[in-house]
Parts: C-alpha cells; structure tokens; sequence
C-alpha cells in the first residue's frame, strides 16, 4: 500500500503510522510545521513522507494524496472541552476539504475514517451499527456525526469508504485516558461517577490500527462502520484502579451519582460558555461524565466477523505498557 495518514502527529494516527511504516509500507503523513513527529524519527524517506500543511489547506492536500492507495483519516479535535470552530475546522471542514481531495485521487482503493462510538449519543444500552445516531448537543458528538454524514456523501459519489468507531483508546501517547488521568490520579482530583461500575469500551490503540489495516483491505468492509473495543468488560473501577496502582498511587476518593456530577459538569461549564476570553478550562464537563457514567462495551461483532479483528494486546499488557509510557516521561 502507499498510504496516507492524517493525525500522525498525534495519539492513533501516530501509532498507525509507525506501525504501517514496521510493515514495509510507504506512509505520507500530513502535518504542520509546528508538529511534534518525534516518533517518526526512526523512519526516513522512501518510507516515510512528509507533507508540510493541515486540512485547512486545498493545495497541501491534493499533494498528500498524490498517488496514494489508501488513506486514514485519523485527524480530529477529540478533547472534551474546546471552542466550537475547533471542533468544525477539524471535525467537519476538515473532513470535507480531505474528501474532495481524495475524489481526485485515481489511484484510491479505500478511504477509512475514524468516527467514534459517541455519535450513537451515549446510549443507556451499547448498540450494535444499526443503532441510532443521535446529536445529544455536544460539541464533540455533534460535529462528528456531521463528519460521518460528509464521508457518506462522499460514498455516494464513488468513494470507497470505510468508517470505524472506535470506544476508548488508551496506550503510550495517550492523552485523554492515560496522562489525564495519570496527573488527576497524582493530585487526587479523579473522580468516578456511580462508583466507577460502567463499562468502559477499552481498545488498546494498537489493537485499533491493527484493525483499521484490516478493514482497509478487506472488500466486505467498503461502504460499511464497523464499532472497535477490545470486549474486555473492564469497568472505568478497574481500569482506573489498574492505572493508580502500576503508578503507585491512591484510587479515587471522590464518587458522584449521576445526576449530581451532569449539574455540577453543567455549572462548571457555563461561566466559559458566557465568558469567551476565559482562560483554562471546566474541571468537569457533560461530555466526561456520559464517558464515565454511560456503558461504553459497544459490540464489535461486526469488525470480528468480517475481516477477523481480533484483539491481541491483551487489557493487562496494555495497562502495563501504559503505565510503564507515564513514568518514562518522568525520568530525568
């Protein structure tokens, strides 16, 4: 394959790259100046590509999809907390502007987007693909559902797609899963909403881009979402306890039923829903709380069945790696 990846600066498209370029294929990834690549470095050209631009701009994008066969769409705002232009430029325009550069690619034989298990609308059930779409009103659930509704068009006009929909992804470079919660850990500030018992959908980012590879080149998959966790059944409790104990640290103390922690997210939130130039953001959010509180083991049958997604880094592995990427960052 010769493959582009967008996001490669960042937590799953950066571990898809590099795993793509360990498997002897070509990779152009798409990034600013600005961004960091350092776990690139061990890579060089013919394998690896860099194309200096974002998504924002035509004439960068239509050089990184210059003779590619496949392209993963991993670049998204996926923070909780953000300005809503941020979640439109990368979550909607972005996506537009990728796949109508990638109409013009003659050579494309697949187009995998990463969408997520958020557009069903956290749900009191997992459902399986055919459940519903539903815009709760959340900047992240919204533009992401929007930015399924572009790549469907653009199935419509003759692009290959595939979309996958990924729960939790946790492992080494992970932000919002791993280091968040390493540091609220430290500074006792972690909290778990009914006592940490919803299930937490956890998918090991490389069982996730292993799983993006297959679905890339399986023909069952064109024109389908698929739904990605590991299906370990581990609730936020264990895999919070899991986490404090590899760093040596207290589990949560703080526990908030659910209704007390929506109002409390929902009170936080509105002096910086008010005041634009407020700087910092809400120590809770709506968004963390459905997270925490709804059931996240959405079903992966689908993926499982038809291209094998099998998920071979096992939870405990991936907790240890996890923890053993946190203090590495720690050392002198």
């Amino acid at each position: 394959m010769s493959v582009l990846v967008t996001g490669a600066s960042g937590f799953l498209g950066g571990r898809l790259a590099e795993m793509l370029m360990s498997e002897g294929e070509q990779v152009t990834v798409l990034a600013r100046s600005t961004s960091d690549l350092r776990h690139l470095s061990g890579f060089a050209p013919p394998r690896l590509r860099i194309v200096r631009g974002d998504l924002t701009d035509d004439e960068s994008l239509l050089d990184a999809v210059r003779g590619v066969t496949h392209i993963f769409h991993c670049a998204a705002a996926s923070t909780d907390w953000a300005p809503m232009d941020v979640y439109l430029d990368s979550n909607v325009r972005g996506t537009e502007r990728l796949l109508d550069a990638a109409l013009k690619a003659s050579q494309l034989q697949r187009f995998v987007h990463v969408s997520t298990t958020d557009v069903y609308g956290y749900p009191d059930t997992p459902c399986t693909e055919t459940g519903e779409v539903r815009d709760v009103g959340l900047p992240y659930n919204r533009t992401k559902i929007q930015g399924e509704h572009a790549v469907w068009r653009g199935s419509r006009e003759g692009l290959p797609v595939t979309v996958v929909r990924p729960a939790t992804i946790y492992g080494p470079r992970g932000k919002a899963f791993v280091t968040d919660i390493a540091e609220l850990l430290r500074h006792r500030q972690m909290a778990h909403i009914n006592g940490g018992r919803a299930t937490g959908g956890f998918l090991y980012v490389d069982n996730a881009a292993a799983a993006m590879i297959a679905a890339a080149q399986s023909t069952v998959a064109e024109g389908q979402a698929y739904n990605l966790s590991d299906g370990t059944g581990a609730t936020w409790n264990t895999y919070v306890a899991a986490l404090a104990e590899g760093l040596g640290c207290r589990p949560p103390w703080i526990d908030l039923p659910y209704g007390l922690a929506m109002a409390i997210a929902g009170a936080m939130e509105a002096p910086y829903r008010w005041v634009k130039a407020l700087p910092g953001r809400p120590m809770l959010t709506r968004h963390a709380v459905f997270l925490l509180a709804r059931d996240q083991e959405f079903p992966s049958d689908k993926a499982r069945a038809d291209f094998s997604f099998v998920s071979r880094v096992s939870f405990e592995e991936g907790i240890a790696r996890s923890v053993a990427w946190v203090k590495s960052l720690r050392r002198p």
